[in-house]
């Protein structure tokens, strides 16, 4: 009779204790992170996919703009069931964002190692800077060093919505600290938080820099100009003085050849020609005037009455002085 309950009871817990090994194997949280399916992050950092899962869903529900992101806790009902629904891999609608922010925080505080175990608390306290602080960092393992960045970077993400969410950058390295690194004194533990919550303030004060830098670049950029396949142009000449000389060169072959003496090279038909053309607007000018006289003049007379002899003179002398001036330009070229 009590053989049956007994061996009812030995498969109830043999029930469970599969449950718990199936559990513990699909579980993403505390195992390290060589054992877990890893994705490329926007910065090309290696990380855990259910990372950027939560990170995603956070960011699709506004949970940047929630006022006291990271800070404020979410019901342990609520973060029991997402974490059983994560270890799954599935990432349930309707999450509260303030869940996904404590089970970000509890997946690296769950950590087998902190992040920043492996740097020697003493080089965290010695940093002054932001430069110091970038410089430690790069002494992390590769894998460390990735998610750091990774979680830095989410830091400052917060940061940016700081008017909204009332979260600074001292604020989130604050709540942030105590899951970067294990310590199995409680006492040096906090002590120690207080340095990294420093270093991890300074390094969010950098990216924020940096991506400042980034976009004055951005915006600094020259822009190609379309008359050069390769955005150049050319230094000699200003663009606007280009295609005016370029219409200027033609203009000498299309206009009609002008006489010139044979005494006169052919490299003088430019001056010759301004001088032909001095000429004829001088005589029709005269003969303009002439024939405006004779209008006033000769009532009742003929139009076609022939210009006098002085006129014609005069005319002739106008002429041999711009020939003698032509000559003297070309006796001085």
């Amino acid at each position: 009779m009590l053989a049956i309950p007994m061996y009812g009871v030995f498969l109830l817990r043999l029930a469970f204790s599969a449950q718990f090994i199936r559990r513990c194997r699909a579980s993403v949280f505390g195992v390290s992170t060589q054992s877990m399916q890893c994705s490329y992050d926007s910065r090309g950092n290696s990380v855990p996919t259910i990372l950027l899962m939560m990170q995603r869903r956070l960011y699709e529900q506004g949970g940047l703009q929630a006022e006291g992101i990271f800070r404020i806790n979410a019901e342990n009902s609520q973060e029991e069931f997402v974490r059983d629904q994560l270890n799954s891999g599935n990432v349930p609608d309707g999450i509260d964002v303030h869940c996904l922010a404590g089970l970000i925080k509890a997946w690296f505080r769950e950590l087998p190692s902190g992040v920043l175990d492996s740097i020697p608390p003493e080089q965290v306290m010695q940093c002054q800077s932001e430069e110091d602080c970038a410089r430690v960092a790069k002494c992390l393992p590769p894998t460390e060093a990735a998610l750091l960045d990774w979680a830095v970077n989410l830091m400052a993400d917060v940061v940016q919505e700081e008017q909204i969410n009332k979260m600074n950058d001292r604020n989130v390295a604050m709540v942030f600290a105590p899951n970067m690194t294990q310590m199995a004194d409680p006492l040096t533990a906090l002590m120690y938080a207080v340095q990294v919550m420093n270093f991890l303030k300074m390094l969010i004060q950098k990216t924020l820099k940096d991506r400042e830098e980034s976009n004055l670049e951005d915006i600094s950029l020259p822009q190609k100009d379309s008359s050069d396949e390769n955005g150049h142009q050319n230094p000699s000449l200003p663009l606007d003085c280009q295609p005016e000389q370029a219409s200027r060169r033609p203009s000498f072959v299309s206009e009609e050849p002008v006489l010139y003496s044979p005494t006169h090279s052919p490299e003088d038909k430019p001056v010759a020609s301004t001088v032909q053309k001095t000429v004829n607007s001088l005589q029709g000018r005269g003969s303009r005037s002439l024939n405006s006289r004779r209008a006033r003049n000769g009532k009742g007379q003929s139009g076609t009455r022939g210009v006098t002899t002085a006129e014609k003179s005069r005319g002739v002398s106008i002429v041999s002085r711009i020939n003698s001036k032509a000559e003297r330009i070309e006796a001085w070229r």
